[in-house]
């Protein structure tokens, strides 16, 4: 998730483990810290976009080793602020900061691995867009009415916040399981073949929703609101570039993406050079992890520098669009307006 809501999940969890054991402004100001400490690997540069992306999200989301760090953590904040005397206390409030910040992150699309060292997957259950403020807003309100309002009614708002925003948790994770079932009856009915699929919620909300189907040549987008009303699913679909994954699958970065990816990538060959593309973050034609990997000489060999090309649509239009989508407007079309392929 984005900062603003780690930030904010963070000072939550960290107010209700310490309650009034503690100045509220303390517990919301360590919280915080330790909600945002996990996202400083973005700051190391491993070498390659590829290599970036792929390994963010990587150790210091561990739960492992979060759960260490908490405990010499707690300690110093607690020797900090002359409560030694609440020093395990202080532990487990940090620990709650730090251990839900990656099981948040769990809940987007973009992959987390929880359990380094012992495993190398990046899970990720994609029921939550990186950025909703129906989530974020009521952890923000209880915390800062907490600090506001001293004593037992400040921290109630707190718990309020929280058990709105985990209720919000609940709702995405469920609204996905039903999106993911009238997809399925859609890809059956046009024939499409059995494989994996992928239903994950369009920005900032959970009543629209993307779905992207994979087969080994091709792949199929479409966008289901909540508000269509059990209507089907139309799709577009788009070649997925399989000679080229099977002339350059072997190369290290397109292995990294493919994994990373669980398989929900492209290979394409644009003005003379290859181009490799995380599906799930994005939409046609319009992605945030695209990779130019060289003329495919340069790319055979591995002799280029590897560049990231950021894809964003004009949120001037996009907006729009998106909210007409999430009233189930556009009779099934595309996000953006296209109309989709009838398939």
């Amino acid at each position: 998730m984005d900062s603003l809501t780690q930030i904010a999940l963070g000072s939550a969890v960290s107010l209700a483990a310490m309650g009034r054991r503690t100045a509220a402004w303390k517990a919301v100001l360590w919280g915080a810290v330790a909600g945002t400490l996990p996202d400083l690997d973005a700051l190391i540069d491993h070498g390659d976009p590829v290599s970036n992306m792929v390994l963010h999200r990587g150790w210091s989301h561990a739960l492992l080793y979060l759960t260490l760090a908490a405990l010499p953590l707690g300690w110093a904040v607690a020797r900090l602020h002359g409560e030694s005397g609440q020093w395990k206390r202080w532990c487990w409030a940090l620990w709650l900061a730090l251990f839900t910040h990656p099981l948040l992150d769990w809940m987007t699309v973009y992959g987390t691995q929880l359990l380094r060292p012992f495993s190398r997957e990046p899970y990720g259950l994609g029921s939550m867009f990186i950025i909703d403020p129906l989530y974020t807003v009521p952890l923000i309100v209880g915390t800062v009415a907490a600090v506001a309002v001293a004593g037992r009614r400040g921290l109630r708002w707190n718990a309020a916040g929280l058990a709105l925003s985990t209720a919000y948790l609940a709702w995405s994770a469920a609204a996905q399981q039903h999106v993911a079932t009238v997809a399925q009856t859609s890809l059956t009915a046009i024939g499409w073949p059995t494989g994996q699929v992928l239903v994950t919620p369009t920005p900032f909300n959970t009543l629209a929703w993307r779905i992207v189907a994979i087969a080994p040549d091709r792949y199929a987008e479409g966008f289901y609101a909540l508000a269509d009303g059990g209507r089907p699913v139309r799709f577009t679909v788009h070649d997925r570039g399989e000679n080229l994954i099977q002339r350059f699958g072997t190369l290290e970065p397109v292995r990294q993406v493919a994994h990373f990816s669980h398989g929900f990538f492209r290979m394409r060959e644009e003005n003379g050079h290859v181009f490799l593309t995380d599906l799930r973050m994005g939409q046609e034609p319009a992605y945030s992890f695209h990779f130019d990997l060289g003329t495919p000489a340069e790319a055979a060999v591995g002799q280029t520098r590897i560049t990231q090309s950021w894809q964003r649509p004009d949120p001037a239009a996009a907006l729009p669009a998106l909210w007409r989508r999430i009233r189930g407007q556009g009779g099934g079309d595309g996000l953006f307006g296209t109309p989709a392929a009838a398939h």
